[in-house]
């Protein structure tokens, strides 16, 4: 037995230095720039049928699957108990279980075990899906600014600035290659019209006020700078000059979950099935989550404290929790988060804006950037409300791009009627029906239970302050650095909405 258990220990020490070189060389792989116009792939994919699913490839669907599964950093135990063929170690007891594996819950795990460096201290992540497949931390933008009329949100992204352009500092591992995250500096272009204008005014002065830095530019001053915009219809337009641009949200999300690793945090692959609770009824303090793995094992994992930072599913993970005693007797408490289909178009124009043009953001809504260097970009909008699109799978509506994006797009850039459809995804947008931005803070009545959701759309650039805010609240009892009490689950209670203001 003595022997046995030196073996493994052998073999944990071998497995750990080779995961970890191995990943090193994964992710410098991975950081290459994505491109989607290949020699093999055609000028524009067009359905049979105007109801028609898209045709994906097979091959390269299986191919895309295996690279993002060789690229997710595991933990050493898991990579054993895959040698061994043995099910993942599912730990009866933890102090801290966060449900949700993707930026906001990785982003917690690594913010807690950064603040609490005990070995006795257990932050177990859950996540259901360990290649991130359909996680829409990868299937985002990776968009970074600060034009937003909320000042929590403008702190939080202003934070999200600072974080990426200090990234080593935070999650760099000494020994290891210099994290990346492709920041792209071009910052933001708002434009509204005569009717909006003096709310992109009041905007920016709050934005600059706070530590942002843009500008108000007239029409006359846009069509000066960017000639390859047609002006028509609009009063003005805000640039951003600092802190805004685009990142690779894949080398943030990889770069949170291996430093989570490597402080401790584990992560177990499986689904929150639901809850147990210390008193009789489920009407008393949480006390476990139910787990099921991805082998099908079913697990009580008995907790402290739990975080739901689940994305777009995050309310029906809350879904499960029973009814609460309130004043007016048992109620059900829903959390008003959803999923939400966008689809993102990826377009092929020579003649289109320079390298350095800024992320533009017409006043309909509709959103261009560049991607990469050779004349493509990316493109989309929210649909209107009468419009949403199934949430069943994540197919692509092409009619969507042909009617509602590309008229717009050629308008606005004239240039960009003569462009190519090259290829598209879509991802899930976890949106928060109640005023669409993010809930922070504590369950009104299970007082362990922590909510990390509903960002609609900013999630990612806010990863980082949100993250911070929840170790605090469970570190130190209060918020110590911003103050987001302001968007708690209280004002849903209430019915306070914080709605922005030409919210993107």
């Amino acid at each position: 037995m003595c022997k046995l258990l030196a073996v493994i220990k052998m073999l944990s020490s071998f497995v750990k230095l080779q995961v970890q070189n191995n990943f090193l060389q994964r992710c410098v792989f991975s950081q290459t720039k994505r491109t989607y116009s290949k020699k093999d792939t055609p000028d524009k994919i067009v359905p049979t049928k105007k109801d028609s699913k898209t045709i994906v490839s097979k091959t390269l669907k299986k191919g895309l699957a295996s690279i993002k599964e060789s690229l997710v950093a595991k933990d050493v135990d898991d990579i054993l108990a895959e040698w061994m063929g043995r099910p993942q170690i599912v730990p009866k007891v933890c102090d801290i279980v966060i449900i949700g594996g993707g930026i906001m819950g990785s982003s917690i795990a690594y913010w807690l075990r950064n603040r609490v460096y005990s070995d006795h201290f257990k932050v177990i992540v859950i996540e259901r899906d360990p290649t991130y497949t359909t996680a829409s931390t990868v299937l985002s933008c990776g968009g970074l600014r600060q034009q937003f009329s909320l000042k929590e949100n403008i702190e939080m992204s202003l934070f999200g600035a600072e974080f990426l352009r200090n990234i080593n500092e935070y999650l760099g591992i000494i020994g290891e290659p210099a994290i990346d995250p492709y920041f792209h500096p071009y910052g933001y272009l708002t434009l509204a019209s005569e009717q909006s204008a003096q709310i992109l005014i009041e905007n920016s002065k709050l934005q600059n006020f706070l530590g942002a830095k843009n500008i108000i530019l007239s029409a006359a001053k846009l069509k000066s700078m960017f000639p390859w915009i047609n002006t028509e219809g609009i009063e003005l337009g805000c640039l951003g000059l600092e802190k805004e641009g685009w990142f690779d949200p894949w080398v943030l999300l990889s770069a949170f979950k291996k430093k989570a690793l490597q402080l401790g945090a584990r992560y177990i692959y499986g689904e929150a099935q639901g809850f147990t609770y210390k008193d009789k009824g489920n009407i008393g303090q949480l006390d476990g989550l139910i787990v099921k793995t991805k082998e099908g094992e079913i697990h009580n994992m008995k907790f402290a404290l739990c975080i739901v930072a689940a994305g777009a599913f995050s309310g029906q993970i809350v879904d499960k929790l029973g009814n609460v005693q309130t004043e007016n007797g048992l109620e059900k408490i829903y959390l008003p988060v959803e999923p939400r289909k966008r689809f993102v178009y990826c377009v092929h124009c020579p003649d289109g804006p320079s390298l350095n043009a800024p992320l533009l953001i017409d006043n309909t809504g509709t959103f261009l950037r560049r991607e990469g260097l050779a004349g493509t970009y990316i493109c989309g909008r929210s649909p209107e409300e009468s419009e949403e699109p199934s949430t069943e799978d994540l197919s692509i509506d092409y009619d969507f791009f042909e009617e509602k994006i590309w008229p717009v797009l050629a308008h606005r850039v004239p240039v960009f009627e003569k462009l190519k459809l090259k290829s598209s995804w879509a991802g899930y947008y976890e949106f928060n029906t109640f005023d669409q931005n993010g809930i922070i803070g504590l369950h009104p009545y299970y007082r362990n239970l922590y909510f990390a959701t509903g960002f609609s759309g900013h999630g990612i650039q806010q990863a980082p302050a949100v993250g911070r805010a929840i170790s605090e609240l469970i570190v130190d009892g209060e918020y110590k650095t911003l103050d987001l009490s302001n968007l708690d689950f209280d004002r849903i209670l209430f019915g306070k909405p914080a709605y922005e203001k030409n919210i993107i």
